[in-house]
């Protein structure tokens, strides 16, 4: 009689427990511009760009590589596919020239963002023609505090990297473990430098190759996710993200404690959006590539 009465004060514990996190996150009036129905689902994840100085500082972060301006803005953004047993994942670069949702003009992608989250999901919707089915974001802050709260990362780097502009400074090749603020430069890294027989060699595919970090970087803290047996790391884990993240009002707390566990044995086959370079008044940007950029996009329809 014990042991099945213990089990169920600990399960309600557990929930009580996840209950009192998920109240902390903050929710966004997003109902009505979100897809519903469909065979998968479809999560738009987005990482923010704060540019307030004290959060940056918070974030272990080098107010030098925030130095353009105040403000906030999407620097990552990426679908995630749920579809049965398979889970896939698309990168969005941030200089994709698309039209902008509700301003009848084009630009780069990430300056929806300057009109709220609703704008930068109806401007994907539109221009992708994929549906989203959910929106997650978060800041800086809590990824750095996120990675740290698992014991940093490990990313296996084939040369010594560095970028001055975010703070990454790798000084040897192969597996490195990295903290919060290491991870963080790597995966926002525009100017990515690698060291190859003695010679700095600067990545010459822009945002294509920070598409690339960044996915790297997720499969490795899901990885460190999927890993850890300690509830206490879990649960801090948890404690960690709810600080900076913002999700939509139809996330009901059920379908976030099902999206936290699908997440801890997540191997997601990355898919690759086909991009070309450009020029216009935007400056550098990229622009869809077809119709092999369809063939990637159909996946997540």
């Amino acid at each position: 009689m014990f042991l099945p009465v213990l089990l169920l004060l600990v399960a309600l514990g557990g929930f009580l427990y996840a209950r009192s996190v998920f109240n902390r996150i903050e929710t966004i009036p997003m109902a009505d511009v979100l897809s519903t129905g469909g065979e998968g689902t479809n999560y738009l994840i987005v990482g923010s760009d704060s540019r307030e100085l004290q959060d940056v500082i918070d974030a272990g972060l080098d107010p030098a590589a925030f130095a353009d301006g105040g403000g906030q803005r999407s620097d990552t953004m990426l679908l995630l596919r749920f579809d049965g047993s398979e889970a896939k994942m698309l990168s969005i670069p941030r200089d994709l020239y698309v039209p902008i949702a509700e301003t009848g003009s084009s630009s780069k992608v990430n300056s929806a963002y300057n009109g709220g989250p609703r704008r930068l999901v109806l401007t994907i919707q539109a221009a992708l023609q994929v549906p989203i089915h959910h929106y997650l974001e978060v800041d800086f802050v809590s990824f750095a505090k996120l990675v740290d709260s698992l014991g940093g990362i490990t990313i296996d780097f084939p040369h010594p990297a560095f970028d001055r502009n975010s703070g990454l400074d790798v000084r040897e090749a192969g597996p490195n473990h990295l903290d919060g603020p290491q991870a963080l430069a790597f995966v926002r890294s525009r100017h990515y430098v690698e060291v190859i027989d003695g010679q700095e060699e600067a990545d010459p595919t822009a945002d294509l190759g920070r598409v690339q970090r960044q996915q790297q970087f997720l499969k490795a803290v899901f990885g460190e996710l999927g890993s850890s047996k300690n509830p206490f790391t879990l649960a801090k884990a948890a404690n960690a993200s709810t600080g900076g993240l913002r999700i939509d009002d139809t996330f009901g707390l059920l379908e976030a404690m099902r999206f936290a566990w699908r997440l801890r044995s997540l191997d997601p086959t990355p898919v690759e959006l086909p991009v070309e370079f450009g020029r216009n008044s935007s400056g550098s940007v990229l622009f869809l590539q077809q119709p092999s950029a369809e063939e990637a996009l159909a996946q997540f329809r």
